[in-house]
């Protein structure tokens, strides 16, 4: 038996699983491709945390149709997302799924990678993706997934490293379409990765783009993600495929939200940090009201604000 026929029976076998392990968990989300664009189209998660009951579906997927086979953008938090996400594809095209790009390596996004790895997809990601994928804080986030995230993500799951690491823009070419990735990092991680279809017009934005909830900041590099944000606007865009959130038609309007939030922390917060203002009382005396009501302010802001608290201090030394 080969080495693909080996994992497409796994796969076939996880996916018979999935369906009891759908009952054991109780109803989870729905996930149905839409419709991007005459050849593009995209899976929406929730906007929560990821959980057991939600199978960490809290980022969105997409996918292209070309006459040479199917590229994938992002694989989801999980590797039963990521059969639940080739099913959908399966119910618009048969073509073999030839490529994944990945935007970034954050595990709402990649713990979906082995699934597509097993069919022979040639996965594509950023070479700054490296040093994560080897590094304590990768490992460990696994270790505490499988805990948090069973039976979802579990023992069998893992890290997968891409097959083609990239560090300059690069096009790619599938069945005559043109597809536009672009290095955009260091911004909301230092892999990020911008790709752009030509043809229609369409930008898949990964997590530079939050729509209708609080980015998350974490470690990000918010004065570059700033900049990342102004030269994405730059492409001729008609839709964006945000990593979270709706479709956005107004490019630079739906940017926005997340440019502002991340100018107004590094405006409250860089001044807390000059006067040497100790965080707890800047945060406090922070007029949070215009993001407050966002989804996820209540779990994601003091975070964002701390982090990026903790950014400032080093830049102004």
């Amino acid at each position: 038996m080969t080495n693909n026929s080996f994992w497409r029976r796994c796969i076939v076998a996880l996916g018979a699983a999935l369906g009891f392990f759908t009952a054991w968990a109780g109803e989870v989300p729905a996930m149905v491709a839409q419709k991007v664009s005459a050849s593009a189209w995209y899976v929406e998660g929730v906007s929560a945390l990821g959980s057991p009951a939600n199978q960490n579906f809290i980022s969105n997927a997409a996918f292209v149709v070309t006459p040479g086979g199917v590229v994938v953008i992002d694989t989801l938090g999980s590797p039963a997302l990521a059969i639940r996400l080739i099913d959908e594809i399966r119910k618009v095209t048969p073509q073999p799924i030839t490529h994944v790009i990945v935007t970034h390596y954050h595990a709402d996004h990649i713990y979906g990678l082995q699934t597509f790895k097993a069919l022979g997809a040639r996965i594509i990601a950023h070479r700054a993706a490296k040093d994560y994928l080897n590094s304590e804080t990768a490992r460990l986030r696994l270790e505490v997934s499988r805990q948090e995230l069973a039976p979802w993500v579990d023992a069998q799951t893992r890290l997968v490293e891409a097959d083609e690491w990239i560090e300059g823009d690069k096009e790619l070419v599938v069945g005559g379409v043109r597809f536009q990735i672009k290095p955009v990092g260091p911004s909301h991680t230092p892999e990020d990765l911008g790709v752009y279809l030509p043809s229609e017009k369409v930008l898949f934005a990964g997590d530079l783009v939050f729509r209708s909830r609080i980015p998350y900041v974490g470690q990000a590099d918010s004065r570059h993600w700033i900049a990342a944000l102004d030269n994405l606007l730059a492409f001729d865009t008609a839709v964006i495929v945000p990593g979270h959130g709706p479709l956005s038609h107004e490019a630079r309007k739906d940017m926005q939200l997340t440019r502002d939030y991340l100018v107004y922390l590094r405006a409250t917060m860089g001044e807390a940090a000059r006067n040497l203002e100790p965080f707890e009382e800047a945060y406090k005396a922070t007029d949070w009201s215009q993001f407050e009501a966002l989804p996820l302010f209540r779990v994601a802001n003091r975070m964002n604000a701390y982090n990026t608290y903790l950014l400032l201090e080093h830049e102004t030394k």
